[in-house]
């Protein structure tokens, strides 16, 4: 009697099981050096709690990128990580912010964070044009520079298809810039006079990276860290209606019937709104809220290292002076809102 054969099911069939061992052997080499170089940000942010891991990712994958000729085949699993794992560090980032500590900030402030990321987007659009620079070279320093750093930049890099050359660009211009920033804002708060918690919520309205905020928040001292996070994590959940609006932008002005559109709120800004709610019920316990912390943090470690390795110098003279005179512009110009902003609102006063 012939033996009966049972075929694989169509996920488990052969081809597709080669096919996924060949793409996880094409990421490995890169993931490797993803992670070895996390370790390493996460090591010296341990002997150094004052340094974040991001910006040391950032800078470690750029001196290793403009040191050192990466080979090839590292470049597929960079690819990865600069995307995909920052992907999911920004979705887990939801679970970092408490709505109640946003709201607690008071109506005002809130009004002022608005303020930051329209004017801050709007102002910047404007003056980009004026430098001839393009659109969509604007709109990742302005939205880089007005919300959340480096993944503001990523987050809407996936709507509007940049190029990479401008992407990295926007990438390294936010960690200058707002590298400059954490002496500049506490120096500059202790010579306006102004209290711990009107420098927080100036530093967390102004500086472009959270890790930057959080290092400035640190050097003014008191209550100002607190405020100085949560103050830019309300800028952060911003986000998310800037990507909806550059995607239903993106619908209106596409002619191409026939190009491929992005939904209009990417899945992982999505996941990033659940995660919020989620956190919002106070359901989620500390332990599992750590160990996401832990997480989210060496996933955008990684990510930021993969972003930094694809920063070159050759890349970043090519774009010429333009997007540095408009990044410098933009610095100022939010600086300034949220300045403004702290003292109208009368905050600390």
């Amino acid at each position: 009697m012939p033996t009966s054969t049972v075929a694989a099911p169509p996920s488990e069939s052969p081809s597709r099981l080669s096919v996924r061992a060949t793409a996880a052997t094409a990421l490995a080499p890169g993931l490797a050096l993803c992670a070895a170089a996390t370790a390493a940000a996460m090591g010296i942010n341990a002997l150094l709690p004052a340094v974040s891991p991001l910006l040391i990712a950032i800078v470690l994958g750029a001196v290793v990128a403009n040191v050192v000729d990466l080979p090839q085949r590292v470049r597929p699993g960079l690819a990865f990580s600069a995307k995909r794992l920052l992907r999911v560090g920004i979705a887990l980032l939801g679970l970092q912010l408490l709505l109640a500590d946003v709201l607690g900030l008071g109506w005002k402030v809130i009004v002022v964070v608005v303020a930051v990321v329209a004017l801050g987007i709007s102002g910047t659009m404007f003056l980009g044009g004026l430098l001839g620079l393009t659109w969509t070279q604007r709109v990742l320093i302005a939205c880089g520079f007005s919300i959340c750093g480096a993944a503001a930049v990523a987050a809407v890099d996936g709507v509007v298809d940049a190029k990479e050359e401008e992407v990295l660009t926007a990438v390294a211009l936010v960690v200058v810039f707002g590298t400059l920033m954490i002496p500049a804002v506490p120096l500059l708060s202790q010579l306006l006079g102004l209290s711990d918690e009107a420098a927080g919520v100036w530093a967390g309205g102004s500086i472009h990276e959270v890790a930057q905020v959080v290092a400035a928040g640190g050097v003014i001292g008191g209550a100002a860290l607190g405020v100085a996070a949560v103050t830019k994590l309300a800028r952060v959940l911003m986000l998310a209606p800037v990507i909806a609006i550059l995607g239903v932008r993106r619908r209106l002005t596409e002619t191409d019937a026939d190009a491929h559109r992005p939904p209009l709120v990417p899945l992982f800004v999505a996941v990033f709104l659940v995660c919020v709610a989620v956190r919002a019920t106070g359901l989620v316990p500390n332990v599992a809220l750590d160990v996401a912390s832990v997480v989210q943090t060496a996933l955008l470690t990684a990510a930021m290292f993969a972003l930094g390795a694809g920063v070159h110098v050759a890349t970043i003279k090519k774009v010429g002076a333009r997007p540095f005179v408009l990044a410098a512009i933009s610095t100022v110009w939010v600086a300034s809102i949220a300045l403004a902003g702290v003292l109208l609102a009368g905050v600390g006063s």
